[in-house]
């Protein structure tokens, strides 16, 4: 494995990130859940990553379960809160409210005694900015968050939030969490310069494009059973991949990294790695035998004729947008 400081923080995190967004407390039992994470720590990645919200906090009690079978320095939690956890006015959103009731909840189901990643995992344009990174301040003044991040945020977002942390005197934000992957590019227009000027590194999410990115769905074909796209619960965002135009194009992509040895999960997380101020690439995963492929990407270089001839084969999709 290969490490990357997140942003412009002394903290150091795996290339390779482990998530569980769509799989752990929701398509995946616990037992393999655990099993993925512990092959992940084994090849060397330290950064994983949750949220509160993921199936209202089963998620974070797989993880937390799974990681206590190591010392709490070697590994860096990640977790966020915005989104509901509760019927009421306050059971969602970034107000100080909120967070802190939140963090509370997160140590709680993680079983820790602080997080080391703590994100907003959107905007929220019903509380004051100021009133959000305070929060976040005091929790990191607490020991209860080492780091804060973010999440989606636009370009525009991300600089008045860095300039308003700047004036009232606070810790700066150290990450961004956006998706990003060979279809969905928005973040290099704006965000990307926009987290190197406030010393932002991005960890992002989906790089595998919910799995039509490994080559398991091919076009003309129906999904395989037992995917995710074959499952009613977490397929909702991977149906809108699921066209031929961009089946036939991940078909291309699989064969030009056939070409250099490498399997299009690889070939693609390495494309995603490409980008210096990309700290690191959040895979999920279902088999531990994935994580194992996977992790290999971060010893595959691509000379700039693959780049070029990449580029060439994605212009055939040029503005495709997945609902999600």
């Amino acid at each position: 494995m290969k490490y990357r400081r997140l942003g412009n923080s002394g903290l150091k995190i795996s290339e390779i990130g482990l998530g569980s967004w769509l799989t752990y407390g929701t398509a995946t039992e616990a037992e393999t859940a655990q099993a993925c994470i512990h092959k992940a720590y084994d090849l060397g990645i330290n950064f994983f990553d949750t949220a509160n919200a993921y199936n209202n906090g089963a998620a974070e009690k797989v993880m937390g379960d799974a990681l206590k079978a190591y010392t709490r320095s070697s590994y860096v939690l990640a977790t966020k809160v915005f989104f509901p956890m509760g019927a009421g006015p306050n059971d969602r959103g970034l107000s100080r409210k909120h967070i802190v009731e939140q963090c509370e909840a997160s140590l709680k189901r993680l079983g820790t005694d602080y997080i080391d990643l703590y994100q907003c995992h959107r905007y929220d344009s019903d509380t004051p900015t100021e009133e959000t990174l305070r929060a976040l301040d005091d929790l990191t003044a607490q020991g209860k968050v080492l780091y804060a991040g973010i999440s989606e945020w636009t370009a525009q977002q991300i600089t008045d939030a860095a300039q308003t942390g700047r004036r009232l005197g606070l810790r700066p934000l150290v990450s961004n969490q956006p998706i990003y992957n060979m279809f969905e590019r928005y973040i290099e227009q704006g965000v990307i310069q926009a987290c190197e000027q406030e010393g932002l590194g991005q960890v992002v999410f989906s790089p595998l494009a919910q799995g039509v990115l490994t080559g398991k769905y091919k076009p003309g074909q129906a999904v395989p059973a037992g995917s995710r796209a074959a499952n009613d619960k977490t397929n909702g965002v991977i149906n809108s991949y699921l066209r031929e135009d961009v089946l036939q194009v991940a078909e291309k992509l699989e064969q030009l990294a056939a070409s250099i040895g490498a399997s299009l999960s690889q070939f693609a997380l390495a494309w995603v790695l490409r980008q210096p101020n990309i700290s690191s690439a959040i895979i999920g995963s279902s088999r531990p035998a994935q994580v194992e492929e996977n992790v290999k990407a971060v010893d595959l270089v691509l000379t700039d004729d693959l780049l070029a001839q990449t580029e060439a084969i994605l212009a055939e999709v040029k503005g495709f947008a997945p609902m999600r």
